[in-house]
């Protein structure tokens, strides 16, 4: 939760300094751009590393490059520093994200029986939600009071030392491993694509996100929303941001208290045609609480996803492979959050924001529409109970 809320506020740092410095859309979409080629770039050595050598080393290592980097956008904001030294800090931040987030994703499975997964995952997305709505304001409240971004880089680097901290005091369940740590090879590397590959309902699932996400986020253009749209300033921006977290704390804790979805893949489809029609509405909203409620609702249909989604992946697979195939998913996801900012900064460039946002929704709505034909073993999927997937589960590790 610290590491998150810091990475928050830096997001909301960065989309701020460069949209006051720039006055530029397009600015705002390379940050998404030099932040995911890295990771694409990375993802499948990142995996290969994550399933060979100690998950939790990784990580540790990764989050002290992550407070350096902060810390040197720091520097660069108190002194004004040219634009594109920025563009290289977070280059290295898109690296250090490489190899951290594959890590940290196989690494929860080592901690919850796999009876508890689903409901773990259902928690520890609540957190990430929490971090999410206190990230953002906290974030635009400090650029409001202080005038500029630099505290915001301090704090998150300070958070991201503690986040270490916490890491350096878990001591993971041991898991017997199917394989030694052999050398790195195509064959090796491409593992984890291949068994994505294999099993439809992750690609299914994994795919509908890539392009919802990629068309339907509306989150790197709120800086023009809140400033020339709704005229709300940083705080407002802050606020904002923090919306579809709050909407999706909200699912989180709805969801943590029911059962398991009968009807996962129906109920996915559903929340992603959902979330294409928000998307619509805030495009075309000129009302700060309309605005925020439509943004509540997306951020609450997304929950949904990334629970049905991360089960799926973390369930669905072999420990020895999770780091490969969360390395491949976590491609997906980054994808359509970085490439997404900037397809939306590059779209707005061109026809505008509003135009951007609205042709995007309906995008989404057209991508499910799409996948649901493809993939009927999406639209099939039942409940997301970790003992329907037994069998499977024990042959996959055989």
């Amino acid at each position: 939760m610290l590491s998150t809320i810091g990475q928050q506020m830096l997001d909301v740092g960065i989309g701020w300094e460069l949209y006051e410095r720039t006055h530029s859309a397009l600015a705002l979409g390379l940050v998404g751009l030099v932040l995911v080629l890295p990771i694409v770039a990375l993802a499948l050595p990142s995996g290969h590393l994550a399933d060979r050598h100690e998950r939790r080393g990784i990580v540790l290592t990764t989050q002290v490059i992550l407070a350096v980097c902060s810390l040197g956008l720091a520097v660069l904001s108190f002194e004004r520093g040219p634009i594109p030294l920025v563009y290289v800090a977070l280059f290295a931040i898109g690296m250090a994200l490489a190899f951290n987030r594959p890590a940290t994703a196989a690494m929860l499975p080592q901690l919850v029986p796999a009876d508890d997964f689903a409901n773990a995952v259902t928690w520890s997305s609540s957190g990430f939600q929490i971090a999410s709505v206190v990230g953002p304001a906290l974030g635009g409240a400090i650029i409001g009071i202080r005038g500029q971004a630099g505290p915001v880089y301090i704090v998150d680097a300070v958070l991201a030392l503690a986040f270490f901290v916490c890491v350096w005091a878990i001591r993971a369940r041991r898991v017997e491993q199917t394989s030694d740590r052999k050398a790195m090879t195509v064959a090796s590397l491409v593992a984890g694509v291949v068994y994505v590959w294999r099993t439809k309902v992750i690609l299914a699932a994994i795919t509908l996100d890539l392009f919802a996400v990629l068309f339907g986020g509306a989150t790197t253009l709120l800086p023009i929303f809140a400033k020339d749209i709704l005229h709300v300033g940083p705080a407002g921006f802050g606020w904002l941001r923090a919306a579809p977290s709050i909407g999706a704390f909200a699912m989180a804790i709805a969801i943590t208290h029911r059962p398991p979805m009968r009807r996962a893949g129906r109920s996915l489809l559903l929340a992603v045609a959902g979330f294409g029609a928000a998307t619509i509405g805030f495009g075309l909203s000129r009302s700060f609480a309309l605005s925020m409620v439509l943004l509540l609702i997306a951020g609450g249909l997304d929950n949904i996803s990334v629970v049905v989604r991360h089960t799926l992946v973390q369930l669905r697979t072999p420990d020895a492979m999770r780091g490969r195939v969360s390395a491949v998913n976590g491609v997906f996801i980054d994808t359509s959050n970085e490439l997404g900012g900037f397809e939306s900064g590059v779209t707005a460039a061109w026809l505008g924001p509003v135009v951007s946002v609205v042709a995007g929704g309906i995008i989404t709505i057209l991508v499910v529409a799409t996948v649901a034909r493809l993939w009927p073993e999406l639209r099939e999927m039942g409940n997301l109970s970790a003992e329907d997937w037994g069998p499977e589960l024990e042959a996959g590790n055989g």
